[in-house]
């Protein structure tokens, strides 16, 4: 592997001063997704609904839309502004004249990714916090799998990103993938109390499920072995894609 932490770094530094320009334009429409999300569904639903698993409902819903706010940041990232980078701006033919490689330039925009999961989870975190929906000290541990989401999804986002034919591919990321994930990986009801043995075994595929159950584990304190198996496959499946997407960046790059 070429890799070069000082290059990768550079990498990042780049994508972060592109972003200072604009943070507010891209912050605002994927945060308040989540937000709204929240008020429409936890105040609106909830109040027809007592209680789930103990908790009102929008204390139910808050781990998971801290996951999903941290999964858009990342998604965003590494779909439709890599592709512009790739194919429109020809960013990464410029890095490529200096002594950047192709892996550098995946190591930086996975770390760039990752911490634009941090920015959007981290900052819906402190608005649950506002509304006393944090249980502390439990909740913190779910700041540690606000970059862990950021990792998968950054992961599957460039892994996508670098095999589409042209940029409307996207349309069918977002809208086949990322909104199921969104519906059914127990972010808004149980998957075991409405699921049968057989479809909970197809759940256990999706990849927005392992981040939302650590989550939800961290916010009540209330860890199990099922923990060790939703760390090891989001940390599993980032590696394996991304060796994939070590592959597919050096295709584009070097060809």
């Amino acid at each position: 592997m070429n890799l070069s932490p000082v290059y990768a770094l550079a990498v990042w530094l780049r994508n972060a001063a592109m972003y200072r320009r604009t943070w507010m334009w891209n912050l605002l429409p994927n945060f308040f997704e989540p937000v709204f999300y929240l008020f429409s569904i936890g105040v609106g639903v909830g109040a027809y609904i007592s209680q789930m698993e103990g908790l009102s409902y929008v204390a139910f819903i808050a781990p998971g839309l801290v996951c999903v706010a941290a999964m858009n940041g990342a998604s965003y990232e590494v779909t439709y502004n890599i592709y512009v980078r790739l194919t429109f701006e020809k960013a990464y033919d410029a890095m490529l004249t200096t002594p950047i490689e192709p892996d550098d330039i995946l190591t930086g925009e996975v770390l760039w990714a990752i911490t634009r999961a941090c920015i959007y989870g981290g900052c819906f975190f402190v608005v649950l916090a506002l509304f006393g929906l944090t249980p502390f000290p439990s909740s913190l541990w779910a700041l540690l799998v606000i970059p862990l989401t950021g990792l998968l999804f950054a992961a599957i986002g460039i892994t996508f990103s670098l095999r589409i034919p042209n940029i409307d591919s996207f349309s069918f990321y977002f809208t086949l993938f990322l909104t199921p994930l969104f519906l059914f990986s127990d972010v808004f009801f149980p998957l075991e109390e409405r699921l049968s043995p057989g479809w909970l075994w197809v759940a256990e595929a999706l990849p927005l499920l392992h981040p939302v159950r650590l989550a939800r584990a961290a916010f009540s304190g209330n860890f199990s072995a099922v923990a060790l198996w939703d760390i090891g496959y989001s940390l599993a499946g980032s590696c394996l894609l991304l060796m994939w997407a070590r592959r597919g960046v050096r295709q584009r790059l070097t060809n």
